[in-house]
């Protein structure tokens, strides 16, 4: 049922064979300049290329909301793998028992980067989210995605979200204390309503 909510909002089918639509014109979107001026690199990210970043993010958090660690785990980039152990990493995740699998997560801003200085090669795609829990309490974070050349698929190599209780929320917007400490950029959703 989670899994069903969170595909929903997320807005495409739970079925792994659907289409994920694009992304609405309310996420902010930015391209980074790539780090070397091989011309190669320079392009624009498709509509084909955000496509294939938001379908490899949700497949992730679709999981990650099913409990699904093995399949999460397999989505991660191999050099990820090779620094976090499968089961520290999944204890980990399991201490966070509503993170990623209550409420509704709205994505509002998609970075781009083309070879970013000091990592290996390729287009990687940051999703910065929102998720706000019926008990109040607000998720926030990041998935950014990864694909070495055009053609292979995209892989998850890096992750963090931060737990807002309601107690440090007022108004739908955390308290100023807090903001600074969170991982993740809000912008024009730092509001509950956009």
């Amino acid at each position: 049922m989670r899994a069903a909510v969170l595909a929903c909002l997320l807005g495409f089918a739970a079925s792994a064979a659907a289409e994920v639509p694009p992304l609405g014109a309310e996420v902010e979107r930015v391209v980074h300049p790539p780090a070397t001026a091989d011309a190669a690199n320079n392009a624009a990210p498709t509509a084909a290329d955000e496509a294939e970043a938001m379908g490899r993010m949700a497949a992730y958090t679709m999981a990650l909301a099913r409990r699904d660690f093995a399949s999460a785990y397999a989505m991660l980039r191999l050099s990820f793998q090779a620094a976090n152990s499968r089961i520290e990493w999944e204890m980990n995740l399991r201490k966070r028992q509503a993170l990623w699998a209550d409420g509704t997560l709205r994505i509002l801003r998609l970075s781009w980067y083309h070879d970013p200085a000091g990592q290996p090669p390729g287009l990687y795609a940051a999703f910065d989210f929102r998720g706000d829990r019926a008990d109040g309490t607000m998720d926030c974070g990041y998935v950014v995605v990864h694909r070495s050349a055009p053609g292979s698929a995209f892989t998850v190599v890096r992750t963090d979200a931060s737990e807002v209780p309601p107690e440090l929320i007022e108004d739908g917007v955390p308290k100023a204390d807090v903001l600074g400490q969170l991982p993740c950029y809000l912008g024009k959703g730092i509001a509950t309503a956009f």
